[in-house]
């Protein structure tokens, strides 16, 4: 039969790629009917670049994303906090890569519908119920707008790959709470800018609440570079964050007051910001770990299984491996719920860590315990806080997510690089 997948974002459709690649039947259920490159900037950890690399996606990626190659923190009066390398210059054998969400997700789609057809997603439905059955199941699609019935498709596993927000998580775990806010909104926007500390460094200024990061996703020209920013604030205990859509227009006048006097030496922030044609906020919200992602023959992937803060650049990534490894577990296991749980024992304790090392805000604390220190900035960083000590906060959070250059090195490709034989995959009904 043929596994379904409800979703068309990011870890959807590399799972629709990893089967193709594995020869195992699917269908992808998107509920936008026609998809565009929407979203912002994200950050691909190399064991994810290496999975879209074995997918044949390298060249895609190499051209339209940036290679990192430094992540520095600073504070509030740009003064450099701590600073270390990224991807291969930390010596990684893949990259980490800083690339439009929007233009990922294009680059994926267009590959899918190259190598399957454009019958592999049916867009404009969405899945609203299904009906399990000892041989498979059955979802209903629904038109996202007016709810009416459109079609039933049949399945041998639903995979709900549907954000954040995602429906099948909320039926599946009704119990499982609503999202937890930290009490501040993040603005984020995309601008050109005159290229800073070399254009390909990964900016983190501020401290926990006011906080603002920076990064190039992109070159315009020689001197200039599309930048990705997210400014965090604190806002009103009041402010309704859960009705909100995840991408809510903002207005730059919330932003730019609280930035004004960061204009640093390598970037001017409040330029940055007044540059910027589209501001969209986003609450810093994550979901409590689950004691499951799976419920019979259904399965949570991506985002809907483990929404966490945007924090030490995990959360693409992590889907991103979720999709790799449901691959390789219907490969062995066949289309059966054997294959969800064993994608479950795999994938759901190491990532549920990584949504608690972030609420600990990861190795973005270095910044809070040296303001704490020196609140008025410093001369010497070394006198406030040795360079090993601050070494610890990315080491400790390396260590917590399994993000060390030996444990990442030393990881075989989780299904292999593609081939032609590996191409033979074949789209459901």
């Amino acid at each position: 039969m043929t596994v379904l997948i409800s979703g068309a974002g990011i870890a959807g459709l590399t799972l629709g790629l990893s089967l193709h690649q594995v020869g195992v039947p699917f269908r992808i259920i998107e509920a936008i009917a026609e998809l565009r490159p929407l979203g912002f900037g994200i950050n691909l950890q190399p064991h994810a670049v290496r999975e879209l690399y074995d997918l044949g996606l390298k060249d895609k990626l190499d051209t339209i994303g940036v290679h990192t190659e430094r992540t520095s923190y600073f504070n509030n009066r740009g003064q450099e906090v701590w600073s270390e390398p990224r991807g291969i210059s930390a010596g990684y054998r893949f990259p980490q890569i800083s690339i439009h969400r929007g233009a990922l997700q294009m680059a994926l789609h267009e590959t899918l519908v190259e190598r399957c057809g454009p019958k592999a997603i049916l867009a404009g439905a969405k899945v609203s119920e299904w009906y399990e059955s000892p041989r498979g199941l059955e979802v209903v699609l629904t038109d996202r707008q007016y709810g009416f019935e459109i079609d039933r498709l049949r399945g041998s596993v639903l995979v709900a790959s549907d954000g954040a927000r995602s429906r099948t998580r909320e039926t599946l775990f009704p119990d499982a709470g609503k999202p937890n806010w930290r009490k501040s909104m993040m603005w984020r926007g995309v601008a050109r800018a005159p290229r800073f500390l070399g254009g390909r460094t990964m900016t983190i200024s501020g401290t926990k609440g006011m906080k603002f990061v920076a990064y190039p996703i992109g070159d315009r020209g020689k001197t200039q570079s599309f930048v990705h920013w997210i400014a965090e604030l604190p806002v009103t205990p009041d402010r309704d964050y859960d009705t909100q859509d995840w991408s809510r227009r903002g207005e730059i006048d919330d932003v730019l007051p609280s930035f004004e006097d960061w204009k640093f030496d390598w970037l001017d922030i409040p330029a940055l910001i007044g540059g910027t044609e589209a501001v969209w906020e986003w609450p810093m919200v994550d979901r409590d770990p689950l004691p499951s992602w799976t419920e019979g023959r259904v399965a949570l992937l991506g985002d809907s299984a483990h929404p966490m803060y945007p924090i030490g650049s995990n959360g693409a990534s992590q889907g991103i491996l979720d999709a790799r490894v449901m691959a390789r577990s219907l490969r062995d296991h066949g289309e059966t719920t054997l294959a969800l749980q064993d994608y479950d024992a795999e994938r759901r304790e190491p990532v549920n860590a990584i949504i608690l090392a972030n609420r600990g805000q990861g190795p973005d604390a270095v910044l809070d315990a040296v303001a704490d220190r020196a609140p008025d900035g410093f001369e010497d960083i070394d006198v406030v806080m040795p360079e090993a000590e601050r070494r610890v906060f990315s080491e400790r959070y390396k260590q917590a997510t399994g993000l060390t250059v030996e444990e990442i090195n030393a990881q075989p490709s989780i299904i292999g690089a593609a081939d032609g034989e590996r191409f033979q995959g074949k789209i459901g009904d």
